[in-house]
């Protein structure tokens, strides 16, 4: 009669993924979402969970965080930004980029009371920003295109969480921000919008669904289970902004006023195709550029779509 607890070890050692664990007949896939509402989305996906599976969200503080967790598989799937998925792949980690998780989400924000109205005017002025962000690639681009450089300001290491509250305080001139820091601002009379940082090659990208490369070779069918989760509630988020606003509200802990002024600059999406690709190209080229990574990813590996193009003609 084989016992309990060797049943148990010679069950763990026939899963693809460690991370991926089975109890009564019920396949737990662990998901990392940021604490921002970039990533609500997983929040809705109970919503949308066939039977068999359940998914568990675990929230993370930064971008590098989530894509870590994958990397470890600490995670099944993740959610982050474009920018840690590219310093990882650059540096030859198993990131894969496999689904869009959310476009838009960013912008340029000064007190209400400044002068500030345009990016040329940021010029001499302190401005928050995160290093290794998305957003500091999108605003050194906005900078070199109205003929400046990270040079004609004052760059101040804030993270995004501070960042309306360094404005408040006269900490900083103007930030560059994730949402919900700008609808806090806006919402709070404190700040006003400078700019949508979204008039370069790289368009309004932002945040990328993410898979370790082994969860692709080892386990696809997960895979399109979770994409078909993410898909429906992404679609379902973005039909129905009360419900996304009150899903804000309760995980994020953020006034509902906020929250009103942010969705509207948010596109949960899942949607990864030649010119999402295209721009996160272009997003590459910029942080070589930048010498914010040594080399470019490859790409060949980096993208998957194969997922995402079999749900657009299933759609």
């Amino acid at each position: 009669m084989i016992r309990r607890r060797e049943f148990l070890i010679g069950a763990g050692a026939a899963i693809a993924v460690p991370s991926i664990l089975r109890a009564q007949n019920v396949t737990v896939i662990k998901m990392g979402a940021l604490k921002l509402i970039h990533s609500i989305a997983p929040y809705f996906y109970e919503k949308f969970t066939p039977a068999g599976y359940k998914v568990e969200v675990i929230p993370f503080e930064s971008p590098t965080e989530g894509k870590n967790a994958v990397i470890t598989k600490s995670v099944d799937f993740g959610m982050f930004g474009i920018a840690a998925a590219t310093l990882g792949a650059s540096a030859g980690e198993p990131i894969v980029v496999i689904a869009s998780a959310c476009n838009r989400g960013m912008a340029v924000v000064a007190r209400k009371d400044s002068p500030i109205s345009s990016i040329k005017d940021l010029k001499g002025k302190r401005v928050a920003i995160w290093p290794g962000s998305t957003q500091e690639v999108f605003i050194l681009e906005r900078l070199r295109m109205e003929g400046m450089s990270v040079k004609d300001i004052t760059p101040v290491r804030v993270s995004f969480s501070e960042m309306h509250i360094a404005l408040a305080r006269g900490d900083v001139d103007a930030y560059v921000g994730a949402e919900p820091a700008p609808g806090v601002s806006l919402a709070s009379g404190v700040g006003k919008i400078v700019e949508y940082p979204y008039g370069t090659a790289m368009g309004s990208l932002n945040m990328i669904f993410g898979a370790h490369r082994d969860m692709l070779a080892k386990n696809p069918t997960l895979t399109e289970v979770i994409l078909n989760i993410h898909r429906q509630a992404s679609e379902f988020a973005m039909k129905n902004s009360e419900e996304m606003v009150k899903m804000a509200v309760a995980k994020l802990g953020q006034k509902k006023e906020a929250i009103e002024k942010s969705v509207p600059n948010v596109e949960l999406t899942w949607k990864f195709g030649a010119k999402e690709i295209e721009q996160a190209k272009t997003y590459a080229q910029h942080m070589l550029e930048l010498k914010q990574i040594r080399q470019l990813p490859d790409f060949s590996s980096f993208f998957d779509t194969r997922f995402v193009e079999k749900m657009e003609k299933q759609a």
